[in-house]
């Protein structure tokens, strides 16, 4: 079974700024691409999968990207803050488990 042709990032990115220009269709018929393809391609661009070039993003496409950048950033704020509660609470048990572990030690030998 064969598996696709493969592209380069840099083939993909001159395709889709082709399709911008003159539309999908041509675009595909121009480079002998199926327009399924070239559409995938525009898609990915339009959410940033696909690197277009510096200066060809429109505004609503970098404030998308900014959007998403900004939360993405707030995530990773909230995982690394709950990361560090949970550091701490781990730090909190293995000291619990050493002081009953010492306890009961304790309590053992007085049994003896």
């Amino acid at each position: 079974m064969e598996t696709g042709k493969q592209y380069s990032e840099e083939y993909k990115k001159e395709a889709v700024k082709l399709a911008k220009e003159i539309g999908n269709k041509a675009a595909a018929e121009d480079l002998g691409i199926p327009k399924g393809t070239i559409g995938t391609w525009v898609s990915k661009a339009k959410a940033g999968e696909i690197d277009k070039g510096a200066g060809t993003r429109t505004p609503e496409e970098s404030l998308s990207l900014a959007q998403q950048l900004k939360e993405a950033n707030k995530r990773i704020k909230e995982l690394e803050k709950k990361n560090r509660h949970l550091e701490e609470m781990n730090e909190f048990l293995e000291d619990a488990a050493a002081f009953f572990a010492a306890s009961r030690r304790k309590s053992g030998k007085q049994n003896d």
